[in-house]
């Protein structure tokens, strides 16, 4: 039992310091400089140095005592730190994810879905183009220019946009093709179906989640840089790159995400439809019909 639990604590140590105490302590070794720098002396290594030296000269920080207290107290305000960020990316995954009700929220949706139409239009008439009958470099160029477009088009969403992130519209396009292809409400077949995935599937799946948790708490860690910028101009340079890494890891990680999502039904819906006995043994597929009778089902909706 012994070699177990110092096993297990070891594990939980590293997971602590990694996830807890070197962000945050990175974060407050980077406040420490920049408000003692400033603006005006950013870049002043001597000033930081003489700062540094002051502060080791101080009689307190003699006493063995008094060392561990401002250890403890910095390995405490690293991990609340570290907390917050936690907490912020929370809120940063919900934003992400949000259907936007209020005003900004349908503004921009608007704005995402001309933007859209735009680029689907275009996309259209470069395929009737396409059809034409040229041939030879022209031919060529003509397919290039309909493969960029529908690649512009899909950064913008893959159908049509009906939330005001990319992210939301991502995870509404997942839903609205399982739909299409099964007439299956994924929000409610989704908890169920999720118990009787095999392990490999459930570690890849939430695999992706992490990922996407992770970049919305890199971003977190973007706005707090991006405040202490307001004491020490070179913060909002890593703020930028904090949050270049996040939006791209996020997308990455969102879309991979929705795929696991969809692959997951397509593989075992048949199988959670034959347990709680909708289709048979026999059947080869899972059809529209039984689509239709789990959502019913699922929902409650008596």
């Amino acid at each position: 039992m012994n070699p177990l639990l110092a096993t297990l604590g070891g594990k939980l140590t590293e997971r602590w310091l990694n996830l807890l105490v070197l962000p945050g302590a990175l974060f407050l070794a980077a406040t420490a400089v920049g408000t003692t720098l400033g603006h005006r002396h950013w870049h002043d290594i001597d000033r930081l140095r003489t700062t540094l030296d002051e502060l080791a000269a101080r009689p307190a920080l003699d006493r063995t005592g008094t060392a561990a207290l401002l250890v403890a107290l910095a390995l405490l305000t690293a991990t609340a730190a570290s907390l917050a960020a936690q907490f912020l990316g929370g809120v940063i995954e919900r934003y992400w994810l949000r259907f936007g009700r209020d005003r900004l929220s349908r503004t921009l949706t608007a704005r995402r879905a001309r933007r859209w139409q735009d680029l689907d239009t275009r996309y259209e008439e470069a395929i009737t183009s396409s059809g034409s009958g040229s041939s030879g470099n022209g031919s060529s160029d003509i397919l290039a220019r309909i493969e960029d477009l529908a690649e512009a088009r899909d950064r913008v969403a893959l159908r049509r946009p009906a939330r005001p992130t990319w992210y939301g519209d991502r995870v509404q396009a997942a839903a609205d093709r399982v739909h299409a292809a099964y007439g299956v409400d994924l929000a409610a077949l989704w908890p169920r179906l999720w118990l009787i995935l095999p392990e490999p599937a459930v570690r890849q799946i939430q695999s992706a989640h992490d990922s996407f948790g992770a970049a919305a708490r890199l971003a977190a860690w973007a706005v707090g840089y991006a405040l202490l910028a307001c004491w020490w101009w070179p913060a909002a340079l890593v703020a930028v790159g904090c949050a270049a890494v996040a939006r791209s890891r996020a997308r990455d990680a969102l879309d991979a995400l929705a795929g696991l999502i969809e692959a997951a039904v397509d593989v075992h819906g048949r199988e959670l439809a034959e347990r709680i006995g909708l289709i048979g043994t026999d059947s080869a597929v899972l059809g529209r019909e039984a689509g239709d009778r789990m959502s019913e089902l699922f929902r409650k909706a008596g």
